[in-house]
């Protein structure tokens, strides 16, 4: 008698994990189709925290870093 109780309180640990398994890959899938990856030329728009490009930096501004000559 004992062994049926625990191959029953076995076989409900692996339903009840299997159905946690599932709802957890349902809840994962639902937030990959929420993203859109892959969006078409993502480098060739702007950020959206500035409104016009930067003027090119001067060589004469630039500061000497490193030890080389």
């Amino acid at each position: 008698m004992e062994a049926v109780i625990t191959l029953l309180a076995g076989a409900l640990l692996i339903v009840l994990g299997t159905r946690l398994i599932h709802r957890l890959n349902a809840q994962h899938d639902a937030r990959i189709a929420a993203r859109h990856f892959g969006d078409p030329y993502p480098s060739l728009s702007r950020p959206s925290g500035r409104s016009r490009p930067r003027p090119p930096e001067r060589i004469a501004d630039r500061r000497a870093t490193g030890a080389w000559p």
